[in-house]
């Protein structure tokens, strides 16, 4: 409890220096071509849901689910992770989520299915979903800040530090391949965040002690295929290097603009270059995404975290047949066809206005299966989560009953 509200009185002291020095300027909403298609979501073409302590339920709006205590967003019930498996022939293109506290979400055109697990994903913090042969893997961690079961002696004797999951789509279960006592001689270490670029994993590893808490960098890959890998096996099947602060935040690092990926660099060409926002960019079924920023001569080469949190944010996705950016405020730009339907406009974007959210409110991640969108809200902030869920669009109304 000390730890929370030590935490706690340090961010409203952060807060308090940010809005001080200018850097809590409100976010500028996205501002749009006139050449543009803009289509509006109708009521008919959506569902509101939202997150209870144990499943989704459906809601008429946001704003009416039940209230949420403001938690950390480490603690908090939401989605932190979300991506579309890569295409495959003759089949729908799922998409997943990761529901921090809760577990899996799967997406098959207007299906859903929650996978739930309470052990693995209850005491800890889960995210950074990618994809292997399209099998999704994700993180697991124990915040020493905010969970004082990682500094029981027992669990620092004995316990297992989860840090890389797969999940099984067939089982619909989670399992180990990689904890942290395998790239980490240690003791109590948890892998709080990685980076993977299709070849290689680096990791930054917390160690937790009485003394001091103090991180290191390791690289590591496997000499085996990585889904046939488990805790027990892994001490033989991978390779494990050290690496530094500066290589890891090198694979974490902010991106100019200029160097996205051409497709979405076609795909907002109808976006106001004007205003500063970043973009994270995912491929679809792939390896760990990249974010992109355009300062517009507003943010300096130092810029800090808290001066991100003050400007648009928008989350991309790379697929075989279309690619799709959406905005924090519910702006989607979109291009390409979805699966058996015809090419959008010609090639060019398209715009989706998902429906408003109410002030504190946000969209988050994104999905699309099938002829159907998935994206989800949240209510934030500063560094905190109430409420949060996901909306249900379908496309084939939204989109194609419209654009020939």
């Amino acid at each position: 409890m000390k730890k929370i509200l030590y935490f706690t009185l340090c961010v409203l002291s952060v807060f308090a220096l940010v809005c001080s020095t200018g850097c809590s300027r409100k976010k500028n909403s996205v501002n749009l071509e006139k050449s543009l298609d803009v289509i509006d979501v109708k009521k008919d073409s959506h569902s509101w849901y939202y997150f209870s302590y144990t499943n989704f339920e459906h809601i008429n709006k946001p704003q009416n689910s039940p209230s949420m205590v403001q938690t950390p967003w480490t603690e908090a019930l939401r989605i932190s992770s979300a991506n579309n498996a890569a295409n495959l022939p003759d089949s729908i293109c799922k998409g997943y989520a990761v529901v921090n506290k809760l577990g899996i979400l799967v997406f098959e055109n207007d299906s859903i299915k929650l996978s739930k697990d309470i052990n693995l994903f209850n005491q800890r913090t889960a995210g950074n979903i990618v994809f292997l042969n399209n099998t999704p893997l994700f993180s697991v961690y124990k915040s020493s800040f905010f969970n004082d079961t990682i500094t029981d002696p027992l669990y620092k004797r004995n316990a297992q530090h989860l840090f890389l999951v797969q999940f099984d789509d067939t089982a619909r279960i989670a399992y180990p391949v990689v904890n942290c006592n395998n790239i980490c001689d240690e003791i109590n270490s948890e892998v709080t965040d990685f980076s993977w670029n299709g070849l290689e994993w680096i990791c930054s590893v917390k160690t937790i002690s009485d003394v001091k808490n103090t991180f290191s960098y390791v690289k590591w890959k496997p000499t085996v295929s990585l889904l046939s890998i488990s805790p027990s096996t892994a001490k033989d099947s991978i390779v494990v290097s050290e690496s530094n602060v500066s290589e890891f935040r090198n694979a974490k690092a902010f991106i100019d603009y200029k160097n996205v990926p051409e497709r979405i660099k076609k795909l907002l060409a109808g976006f106001s270059k004007e205003i500063p926002f970043y973009v994270e960019v995912k491929t679809a079924g792939g390896t760990s995404p990249r974010r992109y920023l355009n300062s517009a001569g507003i943010l300096t080469d130092d810029f800090s975290e808290n001066e991100l949190e003050q400007i648009l944010n928008a989350k991309a996705i790379i697929s075989q047949s279309w690619s799709g950016v959406l905005f924090e405020d519910g702006t989607l730009f979109i291009e390409g066809a979805l699966p058996g339907k015809h090419i959008l406009r010609g090639g060019k974007p398209v715009v989706v206005r998902l429906p408003k959210l109410p002030d504190g409110f946000k969209y988050s991640e994104f999905v699309i299966s099938g002829t159907t969108l998935y994206a989800s809200w949240e209510e934030s902030s500063f560094y905190t989560t109430g409420r949060s869920g996901f909306i249900q669009v379908n496309l084939d109304k939204t989109l194609y009953a419209k654009i020939l």
